[in-house]
């Protein structure tokens, strides 16, 4: 019970705060997402340092990749190469860059049945959903997601290295067996999230 009104608190305030939201453009977004594309576009390719996969985007909510290039940007999230890259980005561009990515974002309800949750995920479905899809549009879908990304974002949360107060009080007492079964459990989902294909050209045919 608690979590769901936890959910609804934030979904509230999500709301509240796009009185105008923006409408990407998914043309632009491609056009300027030839450096996201070097990673974001290579199917198991991995973060230098530390080492683990880059995650997939497509079938994700726009809305919040919008809040994640947004927190890059403002430093929210500690990734110098994202914040890099995120920096040089209006507002405008991150709608057009997360409608591209996203593509035609997964729908909860519309999974085959799914596992029964871990015990250790029990808190992780009322926002993120059994199915792995997320209730609101601003929370991520976490379906086929690259297990040890599930596990990176879980620390980085308990370790403050993603500044958010709620996923930081619900990390918090997680211990490292309870991270690995949720971020299995959630990796094993379907339908999944998947990684966007990169335009094929001259550059891109021996990768």
């Amino acid at each position: 019970m608690r979590s769901w009104l936890l959910c609804g608190v934030l979904a509230s305030a999500a709301a509240f705060g796009q009185d105008q939201p923006l409408h990407g453009d998914p043309v632009h977004g491609k056009a300027i997402s030839y450096t996201c594309l070097g990673c974001h576009g290579i199917k198991g390719y991995r973060n230098a340092y530390p080492n683990y996969s880059v995650p997939k985007l497509e079938g994700q909510h726009p809305e919040y990749l919008i809040a994640a290039l947004q927190a890059y940007r403002s430093g929210e999230r500690s990734h110098t190469t994202m914040h890099s890259q995120a920096s040089s980005l209006s507002d405008q561009d991150i709608a057009d860059i997360a409608v591209f990515f996203a593509g035609k974002a997964l729908q909860p309800g519309h999974a085959p049945a799914s596992p029964a949750a871990p015990q250790a995920a029990a808190v992780c479905v009322a926002c993120h959903g059994a199915d792995g899809v997320a209730i609101v549009a601003q929370y991520p879908t976490l379906a086929g997601q690259h297990e040890d990304y599930l596990a990176r974002a879980i620390d980085e949360y308990k370790t403050g290295a993603r500044k958010n107060p709620v996923m930081a009080q619900m990390a918090a007492p997680l211990k490292a067996a309870d991270v690995d079964q949720i971020s299995q459990f959630y990796s094993e989902l379907t339908p999944s999230l998947h990684t966007v294909e990169r335009p094929y050209s001259r550059l891109t045919a021996d990768r």
